[in-house]
């Protein structure tokens, strides 16, 4: 059953982390054309649909497959909790995704493209810290 279990969870993170890396490029291309009405309403589609229908189910699965992990393996090993740390972070940046997105919903987003640049970098950091924390497990 463990295998099937990490299966699930790799997937659901797999899921999860394409919308991560992926909205943020939605905001750079919507803060740079702003001011092109028709792009804007689509873009504000795309943005609603891949948080919601896409990101908010692949987060609650990868949330509760780790947690079936843990309890099937344990809670030990610092590594673990250093994972963990990371993936609250995730989840934080996952909501201040949803949070800039109800700004651009609502026509009151005055962030920049160059930010939304930036921005896109911290999951790949995080993913980076997360996958090592498993992979390696320093501590």
């Amino acid at each position: 059953m463990y295998e099937w279990v990490l299966w699930f969870h790799v997937i659901s993170f797999i899921s999860w982390f394409a919308v991560l890396f992926y909205l943020p490029r939605l905001y750079v291309y919507h803060a740079e054309n702003i001011n092109n009405a028709g792009f804007v309403e689509v873009v504000k589609i795309q943005e609603m649909k891949l948080f919601k229908y896409i990101g908010v189910p692949s987060m609650w699965a990868t949330i509760l497959s780790g947690s079936t992990l843990i309890y099937m393996i344990g809670f030990s090993g610092g590594w673990l909790h250093a994972k963990l740390f990371f993936l609250v972070l995730l989840v934080i940046y996952f909501f201040s995704l949803d949070k800039y997105r109800k700004e651009f919903l609502e026509d009151r987003c005055t962030k920049s493209g160059k930010f939304f640049r930036f921005y896109n970098e911290v999951p790949t950091i995080l993913m980076l810290l997360i996958v090592a924390m498993v992979v390696i497990k320093p501590f």
